[in-house]
């Protein structure tokens, strides 16, 4: 229930409404205090050279990397991870420069899960991306990475998904979004903002170069071969599908041969699971929510560059929250929907709740170190094993006796302590670029807080 006191001025210049639902409604809320600032107030499309979508050109796919593009829906541009998407064909996809991304844009989703945003990397440009994703391309009047941080803030997203009137939209267009009002902040504090947010990409890029140079030492031991995606048929024997939890779905009998099949000659293999403390799947009873509490994050929200800034909290006295609450070094694997996507937890994710559909891997350090595991898991051979062991019709589904199951190749030590340097690496610069990101919004919404309406 929300409870305010509003002015008589407010009734008057709103046609005298003294409905609860107008007033209180979040759009409304914000609108008002951000007439409230204390600085002059400026239109976002006055901050920006053009505010645009992509064209909206049919698009062919393929599977070969050398022959596509990758291209961006509107959730794909918070990933973490930009390079495991659609690839749209060089040869057959019109109009590719007027979906191309530039580094140092906003991006702006605008249907579906209308209002989240992201801002253009490295990784980013180049890239193609849907016309569900507004581009906003800075002029710098005002300070871009701070442009950013005040449509990111909470007060941002509520201009962003909610209208004038305090309903909400469903879908937003460029002209509406080149209307939201702007604050023209002081140009020290736009500076610090804006210094946040560019250092924030600065190590999000290096985090990506760190996992990639781990993933290609890793890769550069394997045979590219076994992982090659292509149709086959093949024959599996009686005692094959004995040994392989007398399952007869091809998809992952054909599989598992043609692993062993085409593995390096020379390279040792050791079973995960001996080398595990335990995999299992957290909590699965009833979450109560609450704005005070633990961060909770879903499946597809741990795949986010910043996993926090949309995750719900759960009251500490939820039932079993130990059971949910992952800890530092925790492997945690997608094991519904989207199968086989792993994030490796640092201090940021530390002690947060994760919900069952996160499959949990934890490691003996004594045997294995798990930034080794988590490296071998985001190479072309780990991904493609991870999506052979789901199995289901409708929502395909991973078992933790399937990752149990898996062989884990071991390399030379010297290149396994190369790989774990650089995964360490990966995961403090990751949980750094959040961290920063998540301060230079916080403090725009400080701010705008203190504002007396």
């Amino acid at each position: 229930m929300k409870i305010s006191k509003i002015k008589t001025r407010v009734f008057k210049s709103n046609g005298f409404r003294i409905d609860a639902s107008f007033h209180l409604s979040d759009g409304v809320v914000v609108r008002r205090k951000i007439a409230a600032s204390p600085y002059k107030i400026m239109k976002v499309g006055d901050a920006a050279n053009q505010i645009f979508y992509g064209n909206r050109a049919k698009r062919v796919y393929v599977q070969k990397r050398e022959n596509g593009i990758p291209f961006l829906s509107s959730s794909d541009i918070l990933q973490a991870d930009l390079e495991n998407v659609k690839l749209a064909s060089k040869k057959y996809t019109p109009c590719i420069e007027q979906m191309r991304l530039q580094e140092g844009w906003i991006l702006i989703s605008r249907s579906g899960t209308i209002g989240n945003t992201a801002w253009a990397t490295k990784q980013h440009a180049q890239k193609l991306a849907s016309e569900d994703v507004i581009r906003i391309d800075p002029n710098n009047i005002l300070r871009a990475g701070f442009v950013y941080a005040y449509l990111s803030s909470s007060y941002g997203h509520s201009l962003l998904t909610q209208g004038t009137f305090g309903a909400v939209i469903q879908h937003i267009e460029p002209d509406f979004v080149a209307s939201l009002p702007i604050p023209q902040f002081p140009a020290k504090f736009q500076e610090k903002v804006d210094n946040l947010i560019k250092e924030s990409a600065r190590l999000r890029e290096e985090a990506n170069r760190f996992l990639n140079e781990a993933v290609s030492e890793f890769e550069k031991c394997l045979n590219p071969e076994c992982y090659k995606r292509e149709f086959c048929t093949s024959t599996v024997s009686t005692k094959q599908i004995l040994k392989k939890f007398n399952r007869l779905d091809s998809h992952y009998q054909i599989a598992q041969k043609e692993f062993v099949k085409r593995r390096k000659r020379g390279l040792r293999y050791e079973k995960i699971g001996p080398k595990a403390e335990k995999i299992f799947v957290g909590n699965r009873g009833k979450r109560l929510y609450s704005k005070e509490g633990v961060p909770f994050l879903s499946s597809s929200d741990m795949m986010l560059f910043n996993a926090l800034r949309y995750s719900k909290n759960i009251s500490v006295n939820t039932p079993s929250l130990k059971m949910m609450q992952v800890h530092k070094n925790e492997i945690l694997i997608s094991r519904s929907g989207t199968v086989g996507n792993s994030v490796l937890i640092g201090d940021l994710l530390n002690k947060k709740a994760v919900s069952e559909h996160a499959l949990r891997l934890l490691l003996d350090e004594q045997k294995i170190k798990p930034s080794y595991v988590f490296a071998y898991l985001n190479t072309e051979e780990g991904r493609e094993l991870l999506q052979s062991l789901a199995y289901g019709s409708v929502i395909v589904t991973l078992g933790e006796d399937f990752v149990a199951d898996i062989d884990l190749p071991i390399l030379d030590e010297q290149i396994q302590r190369k790989i774990i340097q650089k995964i360490n690496e990966y995961v403090w610069a990751s949980d750094s670029a959040a961290e920063k990101e998540s301060l230079a919004i916080s403090l725009v919404e400080k701010e705008i807080d203190g504002w007396k309406v």
